[in-house]
């Protein structure tokens, strides 16, 4: 492991020799799967309508391969829906909440603006638990009698709730997931989750703009039950003469998808089964263990999540010694020289860099990137 005496000099450090061979490291969307080119996406289903018998076949295989890869069990349905995670989650909230309580977890940027939709646009007062970036609200306050809003992975802290004990069994209130960047990376807990949203832009490295909704049958109960007291767009609406409207959950949109980005999921999400669920993980965990390495090695790196136990291992966020203009330069610095892409921190987080680790990642490139850090930490600092 490179030695942190670089970092001290005055004067700028040698380059490294070797760069990673994919820098890709965003946060979304993600990293494409390793031997990914647009050039392998099978192309039938372009150019032709989404209704057609091949559009509806294609919605459904990539249906039918999440739920084969993610284990859900046939009780949950699984929708394709506009406006990437943020939209299936918003859709979840205006079609379900108002029937109970709500609580709201919050501990950085996309629960606090789910604690926002609550308050300011569906006028709901919910009892709010926050934390700090970072750290990891008290679970144990929550009441779940409620209606219960929460990230299972914090993209923009690195924090993550460690598994779902939390969850009661016997809940009166429906359980929210937010599980944009922990799908794929996490062996989540379905008979514990009656609502889950993510994005294919994330552990799959898919594209952005479609997202994922998928409902326990306590949610399903809930949408047949419960009419809110507001209007709902018509993206949002789920239910049709008081049933649910199962064609969404058999690929037939509410609007019209991009079949590109639809068969650029079925690559990737091929490319998982070919690792499953496991693999995945198992990608995910080793790139992180490589980071680690990275930042213990260092004395001017750290974990803005310092509880290992609730730490991200797929969107790891860091601490720099230094101040942000130090850090902008570094991150600019790397960009320039194609070592590192789109690494720092999220604009509503404190000042540091983010480096994604999901599966779609090379450890060898996680490894790589080390020295350059070293690189652009001195650079930085001495120009």
């Amino acid at each position: 492991m490179t030695d942190t005496t670089l970092a001290d000099a005055t004067t700028a450090p040698a380059k490294p020799a070797a760069k990673p061979a994919r820098p890709y490291f965003s946060s979304g969307p993600c990293a494409k799967p390793p031997g990914w080119n647009a050039a392998k996406l099978a192309a039938d289903s372009l150019g032709r309508s989404h209704r057609s018998k091949i559009g509806k076949q294609r919605l459904q295989y990539c249906i039918d391969l999440m739920r084969e890869l993610l284990g859900i069990p046939d009780t949950h349905r699984i929708g394709i829906v506009p406006g990437s995670d943020t939209g299936a989650f918003e859709m979840a909230m205006w079609t379900m909440l108002g029937a109970r309580p709500v609580t709201a977890l919050a501990w950085e940027s996309f629960g606090e603006g789910w604690v926002t939709d609550a308050v300011k646009q569906l006028k709901i007062d919910p009892t709010v638990i926050r934390a700090d970036y970072g750290q990891l609200p008290d679970l144990g306050q929550v009441d779940w009698s409620n209606d219960v809003l929460f990230t299972w992975n914090g993209t923009t802290s690195g924090v993550r709730v460690p598994n779902g004990d939390w969850i009661a069994d016997d809940r009166g209130g429906l359980s929210f997931a937010d599980a944009t960047s922990g799908v794929f990376a996490y062996d989540l807990p379905w008979d514990k989750i009656d609502v889950a949203t993510f994005s294919w832009q994330k552990v799959l490295g898919g594209e952005g703009a479609h997202g994922v909704l998928i409902l326990g049958p306590r949610a399903v109960e809930r949408l047949e039950s419960y009419t809110p007291a507001w209007p709902l767009p018509k993206v949002f609406r789920l239910v049709s003469k008081g049933k649910l409207a199962e064609g969404v959950f058999k690929g037939e949109t509410i609007n019209t998808p991009s079949m590109l980005a639809v068969e650029d999921a079925i690559f990737s999400l091929e490319w998982a089964k070919s690792l499953g669920e496991r693999g995945l993980i198992a990608r995910s965990d080793a790139n992180a263990a490589a980071l680690n390495e990275i930042v213990e090695a260092r004395d001017w790196l750290g974990h803005l999540a310092v509880d290992e136990a609730s730490r991200s291992t797929t969107s790891v966020c860091l601490t720099v010694d230094a101040d942000e203009a130090v850090i902008k330069k570094m991150v600019s610095l790397l960009e320039a020289e194609g070592a590192a892409y789109d690494i720092g921190g999220y604009r509503d987080a404190p000042p540091g860099l983010r480096i994604w680790c999901g599966a779609t990642v090379d450890t060898a490139d996680i490894a790589a990137l080390g020295p350059w850090l070293d690189w652009a930490y001195a650079t930085a600092r001495a120009a």
